[in-house]
Order: C-alpha cells, then sequence, then structure tokens
C-alpha cells in the first residue's frame, strides 16, 4: 500500500504547486486606440507614463495585429482564437450586415463555443470582466454566460444610446452581473468606477488565480473625460481619453505591487483596433489607414505584455502576433494545450514572449478581414491588398503588393515586378475564403461555426420620448 501512497501524495503536492504558481492575468484593451496614440510607440502629443513604463518592464511589439478592423468581431477572434467568420461573428442582422452589434440584435456567441474565460476557470481561475463587452447584449449573450463570475459595465459602444431621435435609441445601460443598474449612466467618471471595480476584484482574490479582462470605453467616440485630465491635456479631448486610460493603467498595477503579485501576473495592454484618425487628434503614425480599413492602420495596433521574471525588461519584438494568440498562449502557460478540434487561428506564442533562441512567429499567412469581405493577405514582409476604399462598391481587378520591411506605410504598389509572389498570395487568400468564407468571392466558407440567434430579441433598456437625452451637436462642441 505505501508505494501507492508516496505516489499520490507527490501528485497531490505537484497539483498544489502548480495552483499556486499560475500566473494571474490582466487583460487591458482599449477602444480604438491607435499605433501612434502612446509614448513609446512614438506619440509626442499624448502623455503615457505608466504604459510607457509598461513598455519599459516588459515586451513591445512592433508587429502584433487584432484580427478585426472594427468592433464586435475584433473581441470576438480575442475571446476565442479564431478569426471572426470561423465562429460567423463577422457580420450581423440579417441582410443588412451591420459591421458590429447594436442595442437588441439577435446574435451572440455559440454556448458551444469554449471561451477564454470558460477555459481559465476551468483552470481554477476568478474570472471577471470589466467595461465594454459587446459580443451581444441579450441574457443568454452576456458575460456571465460565457464564463465570467462576474461582469460590470456598458454591453456596447457608448455612441449608442446617443443616435439622433428618429433612430429611437434605447438609454444605454450599466450592468452589473445581468441587471440592469443604470440607464444613461453618465460617461466621464466611469472610468473611474471601472477602475475601482478592477482594483476590488483583484483584492479578493489575491490569494488564487485571476483573470482580469479590462475593456476600455476611451477613447471610442463620444469622448467624455473627467476634468483633471481634460485641463492637462497637450491633445484636447482625446490626449485627455488616453490619458485616463494611462492613470488607470497605473492604478492597476501600483495595486497589483501593493498587494505582492506583480511578480506573479502577466499585464497586458493593446486595443481591439487601430484610430479612427478624425479632427479629434487620435493617430496611427506612420500607418496607413485607420479604423474599418484593412490597410495597416487599421489592424496593427499597440501591444506590451509584462510578465517579471518571464519576459525580459525594455525587449521589442517585430514578431508578427495576434490577438487570436493570447487564447492558446495561455493554455500552453498553463501546461493544458488547446487541442484541434474545434479549429482556432492563433497560436502559442510562449517562446516569443520568453526570447527563447530561434522562436518565430508561427505564422506562415495572415488573413486581413473587413467583416465578412477577404481583402488582404500578408506571407513574410510581403502584403498583397485589394484597393478597396468603399466596402459596398469593392474592385479585385487591380490587387496591390508592399514590402511591409521597405514600405510600413504602403505607399509603393511593387505588384507589376512580383507576379509570382502575387499569384502565390491570390491563392492563398482564395483558400482561405472557400475555408472560412469571402463576400468578394461569394464563398460562403466550409468551415464557418453557427453562432446563437435569439428568438423575439429586445434591447435591455426602452426607448422613452420623456428620457433626458444629450444633443450630438454638444459632443462636437466638447471635443474642439
Amino acid at each position: 500500500m505505501r508505494y501507492l501512497v508516496f505516489p499520490l501524495l507527490a501528485f497531490i503536492l505537484a497539483q498544489a504547486s502548480a495552483v499556486e504558481s499560475k500566473p494571474n492575468i490582466v487583460l487591458i484593451y482599449v477602444d480604438d486606440l491607435g499605433y501612434g496614440d502612446l509614448g513609446c510607440y512614438g506619440s509626442e502629443k499624448n502623455d503615457t507614463p505608466h504604459v510607457d513604463r509598461l513598455a519599459a518592464d516588459g515586451m513591445r511589439f512592433t508587429d502584433y495585429y487584432s484580427a478585426s478592423p472594427v468592433c464586435t468581431p475584433s473581441r470576438a477572434a480575442l475571446l476565442t482564437g479564431c478569426y471572426p467568420g470561423r465562429v460567423s461573428f463577422d457580420v450581423f442582422n440579417g441582410d443588412r450586415k451591420s459591421w458590429v452589434l447594436f442595442p437588441g440584435y439577435a446574435e451572440g456567441l455559440n454556448p458551444n463555443e469554449l471561451l477564454m474565460p470558460e477555459y481559465l476557470k476551468w483552470q481554477g481561475y476568478a474570472t471577471s470582466h470589466v467595461g465594454k463587452w459587446h459580443l451581444g447584449d441579450q441574457p443568454e449573450h452576456l458575460p456571465t454566460r460565457h464564463g465570467f463570475d462576474s461582469y460590470y459595465g456598458i454591453p456596447y459602444s457608448n455612441d449608442m444610446a446617443i443616435m439622433p431621435r428618429k433612430k429611437k435609441s434605447p438609454p444605454m445601460p450599466l450592468l452589473r452581473d445581468e441587471e440592469v443598474i443604470a440607464e444613461q449612466p453618465k460617461q466621464a467618471p466611469l472610468i473611474q468606477s471601472y477602475t475601482e471595480e478592477a482594483v476590488t476584484f483583484m483584492r479578493e482574490n489575491r490569494d488564487q488565480p485571476f483573470f482580469l479582462y479590462f475593456a476600455h470605453m476611451h477613447v471610442h467616440l463620444p469622448h467624455y473625460v473627467m476634468d483633471p485630465f481634460l485641463e492637462a491635456s497637450r491633445n484636447g479631448v482625446y490626449g485627455a481619453a488616453v490619458a485616463a486610460v494611462d492613470w488607470s493603467t497605473g492604478v492597476i498595477v501600483s495595486e497589483l505591487k501593493r498587494l505582492g503579485l506583480e511578480e506573479n501576473t502577466i499585464v497586458i495592454f493593446t486595443s481591439d483596433n487601430g484610430s479612427r484618425v478624425d479632427e479629434h487628434g487620435g493617430s496611427n503614425g506612420v500607418l496607413r489607414g485607420k479604423k474599418g480599413q484593412t490597410w495597416e492602420g487599421g489592424m496593427r495596433v499597440p501591444c506590451i505584455v509584462k510578465w517579471p521574471g518571464q519576459i525580459e525588461a525594455g525587449s521589442v519584438s517585430s514578431e508578427l502576433v495576434t490577438a487570436m494568440d493570447f487564447y492558446p498562449t495561455f493554455a500552453s502557460i498553463l501546461g493544458q494545450p488547446l487541442g484541434n478540434d474545434p479549429i482556432r487561428d492563433g497560436y502559442d506564442v510562449s517562446a516569443i514572449w520568453k526570447g527563447e533562441a530561434g522562436a518565430r512567429s508561427p505564422y506562415d499567412v495572415f488573413f486581413y478581414y473587413l467583416v465578412d469581405q477577404l481583402q488582404a493577405v500578408r506571407v513574410g514582409d510581403w502584403k498583397l491588398r485589394y484597393n478597396i476604399e468603399n466596402r459596398r462598391k469593392a474592385d479585385r481587378s487591380q490587387p496591390e503588393l508592399y514590402n511591409l520591411a521597405e514600405d510600413v506605410s504602403e505607399q509603393n504598389n511593387v505588384a507589376s515586378k512580383h507576379p509570382q509572389i502575387m499569384n502565390d498570395l491570390l491563392q492563398r487568400m482564395e483558400d482561405m475564403g472557400d475555408r472560412i468564407g469571402d463576400d468578394l468571392r461569394g464563398a460562403p466558407g466550409t468551415e464557418r461555426r453557427s453562432r446563437a440567434i435569439t428568438k423575439d430579441p429586445k434591447p435591455l433598456t426602452e426607448f422613452d420620448e420623456d428620457y433626458p437625452y444629450i444633443e450630438p451637436s454638444y459632443l462636437l462642441d466638447q471635443a474642439g
């Protein structure tokens, strides 16, 4: 009998040790933050000392991509580890083909999809989502139905409750778990209450591994920012919104230190897509294009990962990585790699994080989708893109080719000089379109998985003619 006891005891102790060593994960996800909006990425207009410190203490990525240039699909990719089209999260509201989810839409993520928070919960993590969800506002689609122990935030973009009255938009709900606790809350103080919520969650779960997904309202329009940030900004209301995010990041990192958790916590800071680059002050730096486009500026965004003792402080990686990689990377770190069924498109990039010798990007090809249109592809330094400025009037007749190593701003089309490369990249696009769909070719996709659809959906709040309403013109005045 004693021959069985000792191995069993050793196994139990090993499992306990593994639980103790599981790193906490804090994923800070900013809305519409551009490649050129942070000091550590070259901004001279925005003050971001706390995020810059995060980069100095961790790894900064130069070639990190969101999987979509718009909000809802990019968040689906983050939490599933898949291109949005693979999980049918690319267009919404039937034939009208909305790019993102609006209040009362029927779509949500399929409950059969094992999302990142569900996986981490299975691994013994406490899980919390604070901030913007944007993956369905019907009760069965909310965060608490997809692996989060708690939720505090708004279920979609902060502009959706201030549309012109003729569209009859309902008041914007603030939720705690699945309960609407406020209709049309003041937006400027939300970042403070979000940060307080995040700090409380970390304090309450300091004795077990936790996953905090903190998805900011900023810097999405409209910009509502607290006065101290407005008064100190050198870049108007936009710079103030960036500074508010930076302040919040500083609070989170400081609290981790105070709790003695910093050394065993992975902190990630990134954005859902590029800046809209309008008159408000956003920047995608040297990159061409903006949010809603498949130029680099729409999908190549800042990404910083800090993990003391595992990631070299002050390191910079130019390897191509994406938002789809976080999920499989966490699984690998925890010693429970994801299988091949169902198919996921992200990879374990922990070797790149740790700076292991010979670690290279696992992507032999990366695809740029604008919702259901496959508009571009990157292989190595080569990027082929259809010159599409209007999604509804797409033209595939003259694809363009760029060498991103020599021309990151995508100004010099060299398609005529490299016909073989063009043919190879076009074939790769056709193959991918056949698998998960491409509206440009009318390809439905053979590997798409279904999403959830709610019967008779309705918004969480109801439109009221007498409800206090803020005219959009005020927002333009505030933005200068």
